[in-house]
């Protein structure tokens, strides 16, 4: 079968983008450059293969997980459905914490992820600022597996920890980070979302602000003197989390920022930071 072949065959049953991505990975080159390579044979073995990749994607499987990697802010990382996709919303959260780090820290910082999934916010930041330590956190086993995957390919030094948020946690940090779950239980969201990706991940509680709840009834003792607080949030949920600050945190200043499509997405907690 030549790649003009599959081509054809792939853009039958899935869309012609998608096609393009699942055959130029597999033959690992560029999408663009597929149109070189038409007249190429492949090889049975990555017929079959490919051929899988299609009818998963056919049956609403994500991208993503046929793939079994995701490029987040210029790395490619891991993933599979134990973990949760990342969304682009959290790198402009990852890109506004660099930002933050380089604004008020001169000193190397400790920093915890918690509810880490495949650790990307964390690995990230490990990559785009100094840093004494990075804490991965995560109460699933099986999502810490993928963090793990991730830490070994990237090389990185950060230690993973298997806990319920702060559960078993005894140390303070410069920057706590998370992306927790913050979808209502009775939300509706995409099918192709609720259908594939972990719930655990997803779901927090009536109003879904369960973790937020959790992380912040017990930050203080975890908070070095200067601390930033960065969470990725539903975009109905600024006004409750701030309430919810407020409580446990009277003294800190906050900061709400927009993503991309103008949705209240990015909550900045500043302690101790002028």
């Amino acid at each position: 079968m030549t790649v003009e072949d599959l081509l054809f065959f792939a853009k039958g049953h899935i869309h012609s983008d998608y096609a393009k991505i699942l055959i130029a990975e597999l033959l690992n080159c560029n999408p663009l450059e597929l149109l070189n390579h038409l007249e190429e044979k492949v090889e049975d073995e990555k017929v079959e293969i490919i051929k899988k990749e299609i009818f998963a994607l056919e049956n609403n499987k994500p991208l993503q997980y046929v793939l079994g990697n995701v490029n987040f802010y210029g790395n490619k990382f891991y993933i599979d459905e134990r973990v949760l996709i990342p969304r682009f919303e959290t790198e402009e959260l990852v890109e506004n914490t660099v930002k933050y780090i380089k604004q008020f820290f001169t000193n190397p910082v400790d920093i915890i992820d918690l509810g880490c999934g495949s650790g990307v916010i964390g690995l990230t930041l490990e990559k785009k600022v100094s840093t004494d330590s990075v804490d991965l956190v995560d109460i699933s086993k099986e999502a810490l597996e993928v963090s793990n995957i991730n830490c070994e390919n990237l090389k990185s030094n950060a230690k993973i920890i298997q806990s319920d948020m702060f559960d078993c946690v005894d140390k303070k940090y410069d920057v706590i980070i998370s992306n927790p779950p913050y979808i209502k239980n009775n939300e509706v969201i995409e099918a192709i979302v609720k259908n594939n990706e972990p719930h655990l991940a997803l779901y927090a509680g009536e109003d879904g602000l369960d973790c937020y709840r959790k992380i912040l009834k017990s930050i203080k003792e975890h908070m070095k003197d200067k601390c930033l607080i960065a969470f990725e949030i539903g975009m109905t949920q600024a006004n409750d989390l701030k309430k919810l600050t407020n409580k446990y945190l009277p003294d800190a200043k906050i900061e709400i920022k927009k993503d991309m499509s103008g949705k209240d997405r990015m909550f900045f907690i500043f302690f101790g930071i002028n």
